[in-house]
C-alpha cells in the first residue's frame, strides 16, 4: 500500500520541481480578488473616529449629529465614556453609511471631550523610563565577574533597533454581513479557520454561525491573526443597518499607528574572549518596547548560546503607542543584531577578521557543523577572502566598501492541519483545507503534493482553501503552514489512493491492493505499467459513491513528514559615501539550512522576500514619534520609508538541500531568512567606515554622526 513517507527523489514526479505559482498569472493580471476587492450587493462603508492623543480620559462623546447625517445607517461607540485612551489612533466610534464620503462626513460631526494626561512615547533611554520600566530579573550563568577579569580581550558597545510598524500592502480590515442569525465575513486574515471563534467571542455568538471566506490576502507577516475591534464593530454596524454588508479597511495612517509593530530592542553589551578568540563572557543590559504592554526579552546571546559565563538584565518599557504583534521571526532579528554586532566589535578590538571569530566560536552553537559549513559557503559566494581588508581599510576616494555577517535559527515544524481528499467516479479529485495562502505559494505546493501522491498532473487536482467550511487548519505563523498542510494533504491523498486501489485490484487479476501504484495518470501493478488502466477507468470502479477521507497532521506525531529546526547565515557587501553618509547595498548572500523542499522556486522566493525586508529594516524603516505631542510623525507612505527595487542590490540564495537524504521532512522557511540580514548589513557598514553605527536604520545622519563621534 502507498506509504505516507515522502517518496525518494527518484520517485517524485512533481515534489521538488520548480513550478510557477498557480495564482501567479491571476495576480499579475489584476484578476485576483483580495478581501478589499469584495463588494457584495447593498454594500455600506464604515469610517472611524480615532483619538488624537497618546493618553487621555474620554469624558464625553456625542453621536447625535452623526446619526442624523445624510446616508448614515448606523453609528456606534467603540470606547466607553470614562475609559482611559492609551495611544494615538485608539478607535472611539464607527459609522456606516451609503458611501465612504458620507461616512467620513458623519465622523467629523461626532463631538468628543478629553482630559489629556501625561504620556510616554519614547523608549530609547531606559534611564528616563521611570515607572514605565518593568525589570524581568537578573539571569546569571557561570561566573561572569571572574570571566571579565581573566578575559584577554573585552569589548563594550551599545546597539539598538527602533520600533517598526507593520505595513502590509493591503491594510487590516474586512467586509461583514450580519443578517438574522448568520454572519458572513470576507476577511483579510492569516487564520481562516480560527477567525470565527475569535469574532464569535467578541460578539457573544457561536462560531458555527459565522462563515469566513478569503481568496487572497495582501500581506500579513504575523499581524493578521485576530478579528480585532474592526471585525466586531463592522458586524454590529451591519446588524444595526438591517443586515446589509459593511466594509472597512484602515487608512494608511491609522494602519501604521495601531495595526501592530515589531518591538524595539536596545542593549549595552560586554563580550570577552581569551587569547585564541574563544568567547567566554556575555553581559547585557537590555530593554525593549512594543507599546503599552512593554517588550519581550530578546533571546541573547543569539545562536551562540553556549557562552559559559553570562549576566543578563532586561526591562520591558511600557509606552503610549499602539501595541506589538508578531512579525516574521518575533524577537529574532533584534537578538541577531545585538549579538552579531557585539561579536563583530570584539573582532575589531582584537584586530581579527570577524569571519575567523565566528568560525572559532561555532562550537558555542547547537549546530556547530551547520554554521561552520554555512559561514564558509557564504564567504565563498561573497568572495570574503579577497575583499576583506580590515575595519575601515577598504576606501577609494570618498567611497568605502565593507563586509558583514549575521546568523539565524528557527523552528518551523508543521502546525495542526486537516485536509479532505475526495476522488469522484468521473476521475475528478478535490482537496479541501481551511488554510490560507499568504502569497507564499501554499496553493501551489499543496497541489504539487496531492498530484505527486496520486500520480496525476497538476491540472488533475481541484484545490479548495480559504474558507472555514473546509477542514480546520492552523493559522499561518511561525513558518508552520507548509509543514502542516503538505503533511495533511499527503496523508489524505495517500489514504484515498489506498481505498481506490482496493476498488481496482479485483479488476487487475485480483492483484493485492498493496501491489498497485499510481503514476502518469494510470493505476497499474508495480513494475508492470501495461497491467493496469487509466486513472479515469480506475475511478469508474467506484460506482456512484466518491471516496472521501480526511488526513490530519498532528504536531505531536508528524509521522516523519515534517520537523523543525534550521540554521542560516547571511553576509552583506555595502558601499558607503563618506561625504553624504548614504549606504548602498551591493550584495547580500543567504545560505539557509532546510528540509525537504516541495518547490525550490517558491522557497527561494521566501528567502528573497526576507532579504528585502532586511534591507528595509537596516536602511530605511523606523517609526518616528514626537515626545511632546505623543504623535507618530511619519504615519504615511511618504515618510515611512521602504526599500524599492533599485535599493536591493544583488541577492544570492543557497538552500542547503540534501536531495538524497532529506529525512527531516518539510521545515518551514518563512521566518529564518528575515533574521540575519540586519546584522550583516550593520556590520558591513561598520567595516566600511571604521566605526560602529549603533542604531538602525543606517540613515545618512546616523552614519555621519558616527563618523564625527556623535553616536545616536
Amino acid at each position: 500500500m502507498a506509504e505516507y513517507a515522502w517518496p525518494k527523489m527518484s520517485e517524485r514526479s512533481l515534489i521538488g520541481k520548480r513550478i510557477s505559482r498557480l495564482d501567479g498569472a491571476q495576480k499579475a493580471g489584476g484578476r485576483a480578488k483580495y478581501g478589499s476587492d469584495q463588494n457584495p450587493q447593498r454594500l455600506l462603508y464604515a469610517a472611524i473616529l480615532t483619538s488624537p492623543h497618546a493618553r487621555a480620559k474620554l469624558t464625553s462623546i456625542d453621536l447625535s449629529a452623526a446619526k442624523s447625517s445624510p446616508g448614515v445607517t448606523a453609528v456606534i461607540a467603540v470606547e466607553e465614556v470614562g475609559k482611559e485612551v492609551q495611544w494615538e489612533g485608539t478607535i472611539l466610534a464607527a459609522v456606516a453609511a451609503e458611501t465612504e464620503l458620507q461616512a467620513r462626513d458623519a465622523v467629523r460631526k461626532i463631538r468628543v471631550e478629553y482630559q489629556v494626561l501625561p504620556h510616554v512615547v519614547k523608549d530609547d533611554d531606559v534611564a528616563k523610563a521611570g515607572n514605565n520600566a518593568k525589570p524581568a530579573g537578573e539571569q546569571v550563568q557561570g561566573d561572569p565577574d571572574a570571566a571579565k577579569s581573566s578575559a584577554a580581550f573585552t569589548s563594550q558597545g551599545f546597539y539598538g533597533l527602533p520600533v517598526l510598524t507593520h505595513c502590509c500592502l493591503e491594510p487590516h480590515g474586512q467586509t461583514v454581513q450580519w443578517s438574522g442569525n448568520e454572519i458572513t465575513v470576507w476577511s483579510s486574515t492569516q487564520a481562516v479557520s480560527n477567525y470565527a471563534g475569535d469574532l464569535g467571542a467578541q460578539l457573544e455568538v457561536p462560531a458555527t454561525s459565522i462563515k469566513v471566506h478569503q481568496d487572497h490576502i495582501g500581506g500579513g507577516f504575523g499581524s493578521k491573526f485576530q478579528s480585532d475591534q474592526w471585525g466586531a464593530f463592522c458586524a454590529r454596524l451591519s446588524k444595526e443597518s438591517g443586515g446589509r454588508p459593511v466594509k472597512f479597511f484602515h487608512d494608511r495612517n491609522i494602519e501604521l499607528m495601531i495595526a501592530g509593530n515589531r518591538p524595539s530592542h536596545y542593549a549595552k553589551v560586554t563580550v570577552g574572549a581569551d587569547a585564541s578568540g574563544k568567547i567566554t563572557l556575555w553581559e547585557s543590559e537590555s530593554w525593549s518596547s512594543g507599546g503599552i504592554g512593554g517588550g519581550n526579552i530578546p533571546p541573547i546571546p543569539y545562536v551562540f548560546t553556549k557562552i559559559p559565563n553570562q549576566r543578563k538584565n532586561h526591562n520591558a518599557i511600557s509606552t503610549n503607542n499602539g501595541g506589538q504583534r508578531a512579525w516574521r521571526a518575533p524577537n529574532h532579528p533584534q537578538a541577531s543584531y545585538l549579538t552579531c554586532c557585539a561579536m563583530d566589535d570584539l573582532a575589531a578590538k582584537m584586530g581579527k577578521d570577524p569571519l575567523e571569530l565566528f568560525l572559532t566560536n561555532c562550537e558555542l552553537t547547537t549546530r556547530e557543523d551547520a554554521y561552520r559549513r554555512q559561514l564558509n559557503k557564504a564567504a565563498k559566494h561573497i568572495d570574503w577572502t579577497s575583499k576583506w581588508k580590515g575595519r575601515g581599510k577598504s576606501r577609494q576616494g570618498y567611497l568605502a566598501k565593507g563586509l558583514g555577517i549575521g546568523v539565524n535559527t528557527w523552528g518551523g515544524a508543521g502546525h495542526e492541519s486537516t485536509a479532505t481528499a475526495r476522488i469522484h467516479p468521473d476521475g475528478t479529485v478535490e482537496i479541501e483545507c481551511g488554510t490560507q495562502d499568504l502569497g507564499t505559494g501554499t496553493r501551489t505546493i499543496m497541489t504539487q503534493v496531492a498530484a505527486d501522491t496520486l500520480g496525476l498532473p497538476m491540472e488533475g487536482i481541484r484545490l479548495k482553501i480559504g474558507d472555514n467550511a473546509y477542514p480546520a487548519s492552523g493559522g499561518s505563523g511561525g513558518s508552520t503552514t507548509v509543514g502542516g498542510v503538505s503533511s495533511s494533504t499527503r496523508i489524505a491523498a495517500t489514504d484515498a489512493l489506498n481505498l481506490l486501489f482496493e476498488k481496482v485490484a479485483p479488476s487487475l487479476d485480483n492483484a493485492a491492493p498493496g501491489d498497485l501504484e499510481a503514476k502518469n495518470g494510470r493505476v497499474y501493478v508495480k513494475g508492470n505499467p501495461s497491467k493496469g488502466m487509466s486513472w479515469a477507468e480506475a475511478c469508474k470502479k467506484l460506482g456512484v459513491a466518491p471516496i472521501e477521507v480526511q488526513g490530519r497532521n498532528n504536531p505531536r506525531n508528524p509521522r516523519g513528514l515534517n520537523t523543525g529546526g534550521v540554521a542560516g547565515v547571511q553576509m552583506a557587501e555595502v558601499t558607503v559615501d563618506m561625504e553624504t553618509g548614504v549606504v548602498v547595498l551591493d550584495k547580500i548572500v543567504a545560505v539557509q539550512d532546510i528540509g525537504l523542499v516541495v518547490n525550490p522556486k517558491t522557497a527561494e522566493s521566501q528567502v528573497y522576500g526576507a532579504m528585502i525586508m532586511n534591507v528595509c529594516g537596516s536602511l530605511y524603516e523606523e517609526r518616528v514619534v514626537d515626545q511632546i505631542t505623543g504623535r507618530m510623525l511619519n504615519a504615511d507612505m511618504e515618510f515611512y520609508k521602504l526599500a524599492g527595487a533599485p535599493d536591493i542590490g544583488e541577492m544570492i540564495c543557497e538552500l542547503e538541500v540534501d536531495e538524497e537524504n532529506d529525512s527531516r521532512g518539510i521545515i518551514g522557511l518563512g521566518e529564518p531568512p528575515t533574521v540575519g540580514g540586519l546584522a550583516a548589513i550593520g556590520n558591513a557598514v561598520a567595516n566600511a567606515i571604521g566605526v560602529r553605527v549603533p542604531m538602525v536604520p543606517l540613515t545618512p545622519r546616523r552614519v555621519l554622526d558616527a563618523l564625527n563621534g556623535r553616536n545616536s
